[in-house]
């Protein structure tokens, strides 16, 4: 079987729903920007579960019959806390860098964030009622960050602080 269909070929694209919409659109942006993020996370290696999510919500945002469980969100929630507990406290704004697995953590997290203004926009323009999806980006962006830390930590990297 072919990995093409040649059915985008005139700018549209399918989803779950059997919907065809425009690759410019903002839900394909959207769709986009998470994909993205879920691609960088390959390289990071060893986040799968959190690959596995963002693939639902792609799915969920295509009309895919799914559901994002709040549980998925309560687990990143608690490692944050775990993590928060063991970390120095941040008193300034801290410099993104250090160990290159941290650094390439940091980006992630500026990918997720950019997926996350993406789904904003996208629920301003669509009747999406279900925002869990959105709950769930806004925690992996904190945890991405207190992952990044939480390296830097662990490799004894000490963090740069950023003062005006």
């Amino acid at each position: 079987m072919a990995i093409y269909t040649k059915t985008g070929d005139k700018g549209k694209t399918g989803t779950f729903s059997g919907k065809r919409v425009s690759k410019s659109s903002k839900l394909i942006n959207t769709i986009g920007a998470i994909d993205e993020l879920n691609s960088y996370l390959g390289i990071i290696g060893g986040l799968a579960d959190i690959q596995r999510n963002l693939f639902t919500i792609n799915a969920i945002l295509t009309g895919a019959k799914l559901e994002l469980s709040k549980d998925v969100t309560r687990k990143l929630e608690r490692k944050i806390d775990k993590w928060e507990g063991t970390l120095p406290v941040l008193k300034n704004f801290i410099i993104y860098g250090g160990a290159k697995k941290a650094s390439q953590i940091f980006y992630a997290r500026a990918l997720c964030r950019r997926a996350e203004r993406a789904l904003v926009s996208s629920y301003h323009r669509s009747p999406i009622t279900d925002h869990q999806p959105l709950i769930y980006l806004n925690r992996l962006s904190d945890y991405l960050f207190m992952l990044a830390r939480h390296t830097n930590f662990k490799a004894k990297v000490k963090e740069k602080i950023w003062k005006i």
